[in-house]
């Protein structure tokens, strides 16, 4: 005889759905509204505590994301964001509202810092890197000397799956980054590119 509560059993699916697709967070039925949003609320008070995170109003975040935010290293996370399963994600950062940054995605700010603004999308295995390791041969390159400029992500930017973006980067309001580019470059607002290096492709108006 099967002892196992088949409730359970589905609510524990559920939760791992929503760590992988978590915009079903938001379109949860009251019945399951009410475990999802205690589950969160515990898991966020964890990582407030063991973390300098700063989260905001009715945000999602995966407990099977990784947040590293030591002292001086902080982590913002604004209002109605969520993160997925399987980030890193390395302070300082700095992410507005309406945020989606999706599973596998890793974020570092380097010394600097990445600043997200609101609204902007982040696909699956994007990755930030606000720091560059020097390449010279006078010295191995583990020893090499660390720089960071920052990066920032406008407002409504779209980051397609397995976009790269290189330390010192702006990408504007509204651009839109192909899924595979690499982004060496700023990107102006309202703009289409795509490659590697990405190039312009055409605006969005």
């Amino acid at each position: 005889m099967n002892l196992e509560d088949p409730l359970l059993k589905y609510r524990e699916q559920h939760q791992h759905r929503l760590n992988y697709m978590p915009w079903l967070y938001w379109r949860l039925k009251p019945k399951h509204r009410e475990w999802a949003v205690a589950w969160q609320k515990d898991y966020q008070a964890y990582l407030q505590d063991m973390e300098t995170v700063h989260i905001g109003e009715n945000v999602f975040i995966s407990p099977l994301a990784h947040i590293f935010a030591e002292p001086g290293r902080p982590i913002y996370i604004g209002d109605h964001s969520f993160i997925a399963a399987d980030c890193v994600l390395h302070g300082p950062l700095n992410i507005g509202a309406e945020v989606a940054i999706n599973h596998h995605s890793i974020l570092d700010g380097g010394r600097v810092g990445i600043t997200i603004h609101d609204q902007a999308r982040l696909a699956a295995y994007t990755h930030l890197y606000a720091f560059e390791h020097g390449i010279s041969l006078d010295e191995p390159m583990y020893q090499q000397p660390v720089t960071s400029k920052g990066i920032i992500i406008g407002r409504d930017v779209w980051l397609g799956a397995y976009v790269g973006v290189k330390d010192g980067v702006i990408i504007a309001d509204h651009a839109v980054v192909g899924m595979n580019s690499m982004v060496t470059k700023n990107v102006a607002e309202k703009t289409i590119v795509a490659g590697n290096p990405a190039r312009f492709i055409k605006y969005r108006d």
